[in-house]
This record gives C-alpha cells, structure tokens and sequence, in this order.
C-alpha cells in the first residue's frame, strides 16, 4: 500500500473495494449542529505553529455544511468541506479534500460524491503528470468522511465504540472501517483556572482482509489517532492528535484564542 492519508475530520486511503466488508450504522442525532466559526491552531507535538485553521459551518434545515481548511507557514493548504443531513442520523452527502504545498509529499484532491456512489481521487504519479481515478462505489450511509469530529460528540454516553464507514485513497479508493473507541478519561484547564473533565476517544482504521493483513505485516496500518471531546449538555471538540499523510509525523489540533490587535 501506498500514499496513506490519515485526516482528523476524514480518513482518505486504500486499493480496491473489499466484497463484503463490514459496516456499521450511521450515528443517531443527539446534539444537531448549527452556525460555528472556530479557530485553530496546528502545531508538532513539540509546540511548534505549523498553520492557523478555520472551522466554518452553516446550516439549511436538516442539511450542514462544514469547510476545515488550515493554511500553513510554508504556503501549504488543507481545505476540506463535508456536506450532510441530521434528520434523525447523520449521513454525507458529499465530501471534497484539497491537500496541496511543500508540507504534503503527495498533495491530491479528493471528491466523494456518497448519495451517487461516486469518488474520484486527483493525483500526481512519480514523474509529476497529473491522473484522475474515477469509480463508482457502493457506499454505505454510515460513511464518516469529514464527519468524525461530529460523529465523536454525539456517540452515545454507554458505547463502548462506535463503528462506521469510511472511504480511504492510495490513491485508488476503498471502502474501510472506522472504530471510535472510549480510552479514558483526562483533564483539561483554561485561562481563570476553570477545569473540566474530557473524554479521549481512539480512532481506529480496520483495513480488513487480506490487504489488512498485509498493511500490518509491511508496517504500513495507519496508527490510531486521538480525539479529545468534552461531553455533557454541550459537548465540544477540544483537541485532536493524528498523522496527515503516510509516514508524516504526528501533528495536534487545537483550539485557538483571537488575540485582539496583532496584524497577520
């Protein structure tokens, strides 16, 4: 396997379609979203600032729009923007993946079109000439592409995981699993000495089959990332930890703090 790109809000990866494969249900509607502007920030885990972020989402009736993009020192951009219902279950509708700039060794844009079936990944081979793969998918309403943030603030307080869909890319498109998974419980605090309590959740990709089996023996199964919710009435995302690309370092989303008056 090749190209592995590992995302916070999507997970983009694989070969081929697995007949077969498992699949979960799509997550029930505990907290609908709404109108959001965050702000974020990227760092190493050393604290180095690789780029600031903006978390844009609005609403139409049940329909939500989400853009996570995040513009980098170095001129590199990672825009994404996942469209999806909450009428009852969340469900995508769409999804499209920009990762372009010197921070992304493979940079390629990706397009999941879920209510048609349809995914078509836009990459460079080694020689720089630009390919398009084009195919058609099965895929399956629990799809998570985009959503995992979502997702993770609205499983249900007494499941232990939650299994969903995803659709991942090396390029060629396949259909994996996702397993979020209770791992504890930590602690954060904020400016005024407040604390709360937050619960961390592993992600989990589960390429299945034989090509599972084979990414794990070639040292090539994408590491489990770390999502950080803080639950309750009104839950939140407080910080994530996971890699971008195959073999890329591991890099933390935080939230960020406008500090009135500094200039660009």
């Amino acid at each position: 396997m090749k190209r592995t790109t590992f995302l916070i809000v999507s997970l983009l990866v694989g070969r081929s379609l697995a007949p077969g494969a498992a699949v979960g249900d799509p997550v029930s509607v505990r907290h609908a979203e709404g109108l959001v502007h965050g702000f974020l920030v990227l760092r190493s885990l050393d604290g180095t600032i690789l780029a600031h972020g903006d978390l844009i989402q609005m609403s139409h009736g049940s329909r939500v729009s989400s853009r996570l993009v995040f513009h980098f020192k170095d001129g590199s951009v990672q825009d994404e923007t996942a469209v999806f219902s909450q009428s009852g279950r969340f469900r995508l509708l769409t999804d499209h993946l920009v990762q372009r700039g010197p921070s992304f060794p493979h940079p390629q844009e990706v397009s999941i079109d879920a209510v048609q079936g349809r995914v078509t990944v836009k990459h460079r081979d080694n020689d720089g000439a630009e390919k398009i793969i084009d195919e058609r998918m099965a895929l399956p309403d629990d799809l998570a592409n985009g959503l995992v943030l979502t997702l993770a603030k609205n499983i249900a307080p007494d499941a232990a995981a939650t299994t969903v869909s995803m659709v991942l890319a090396t390029p060629k498109p396949r259909l994996v699993k996702l397993v979020l998974t209770r791992a504890g419980d930590d602690r954060f605090s904020v400016a005024g000495g407040g604390s709360y309590k937050v619960t961390r959740f592993t992600a989990h990709i589960d390429i299945g089959g034989l090509a599972g089996l084979a990414a794990k023996l070639l040292g090539k199964q994408p590491p489990d990332a770390s999502v950080w919710i803080l639950e309750g009435e009104a839950p939140g995302f407080v910080k994530s930890e996971n890699v971008f690309f195959q073999d890329g370092p591991v890099w933390r989303i935080e939230l960020a703090t406008p500090v009135p008056g500094r200039k660009p």
